[in-house]
């Protein structure tokens, strides 16, 4: 394990690019292939890449599809790295067509490595959940990867070398270590292990349904076992302080605000599912795994 704990890539390295999620536009995706390779990368596109469901075209092909898509490509032997092409919608309707206990197994002792972000973040769950480390970065088929250059670059500088720490802004004060979870708040579902440090952002979303979000988290005890928080980026948020300090102030765990991971410029590729410290007082945060 490198200083990320997770699994790196290296030049040669053979990488499929799948769509779980949403269809992404073929010249975006071509350009982000390109990169790749001069990345020195072997890149597949899965054949299923460029689909689009014939009724719901929110959707990138059937589900069925996608599923089996991310599955064969994980559990080929001769691939390291799965990287999503991009997000939207979708995720959620294949999640369970995916044989979690094999996606585990294959990766018991290899490189494996999977990156994506957004919608994706309901497979990030299932990966930590089995104890698969992932990234949750820039996803290949988006201009967050084509056009924004310092993404690109924090992307490949954490797969190639990884990831040691990253600084916000310090919230509520203390210490705390546990594994890295989380993501898109919109999209959480399975409740995280006793003792993680969360992550947490969200795109377009106004500060009252970001309320009702985390009012609804609370309720269902979602955030009782957490030993902290870490909150990226609210583009397109208004200005979500307030609330976030209102329904998360009162868990009385350190909290580090401002991480620039997310839908953001120039976004960080962060590690999940390996464990890290906090401190809620500087605003750091370091991975240990």
């Amino acid at each position: 394990m490198t200083s990320s704990g997770s699994p790196l890539l290296r030049a040669g390295d053979r990488v499929v690019v799948v769509s779980p999620a949403g269809p992404c536009a073929a010249g975006l995706l071509d350009a982000g292939v390109a990169w790749l390779r001069k990345w020195g990368l072997d890149v597949r596109v899965d054949d299923h890449a460029l689909d689009t469901h014939p009724t719901l075209d929110y959707l990138a092909g059937h589900d069925t599809d996608r599923a089996r898509a991310l599955e064969q490509a994980w559990l080929d032997p001769a691939v390291v790295g799965v990287l999503c092409a991009r997000g939207g919608y979708g995720s959620l309707r294949m999640v369970d067509l995916v044989d979690w206990t094999a996606v585990a197994a294959a990766a018991s002792g290899r490189r494996k490595v999977f990156v994506g972000s957004s919608d994706t973040t309901v497979l990030h769950e299932r990966f930590w959940a089995h104890g698969v480390p992932t990234w949750f970065g820039p996803m290949v088929g988006t201009r967050a990867f084509v056009e924004d250059a310092d993404a690109r670059e924090r992307l490949r500088a954490a797969l190639f070398t990884g990831v040691s720490s990253y600084r916000g802004v310090g919230m509520a004060p203390g210490v705390a270590r546990g594994v890295a979870v989380g993501g898109n708040l919109s999209l959480l579902d399975a409740p995280p292990p006793a003792g993680a440090i969360v992550l947490l952002e969200d795109v377009n979303e106004e500060p009252y349904r970001l309320d009702r979000m985390l009012t609804d988290l609370l309720r269902s005890g979602w955030f009782d076992r957490v030993a902290g928080l870490v909150l990226g980026s609210w583009t397109g948020c208004g200005d979500p302080a307030a609330v976030l300090a209102d329904r998360l102030g009162g868990l009385g765990v350190p909290i580090v605000a401002d991480a620039p991971f997310g839908h953001c410029d120039g976004q960080l590729t962060v590690p999940l599912g390996v464990p890290v410290e906090i401190d809620g007082g500087t605003g750091v945060v370091t991975i240990v795994g």
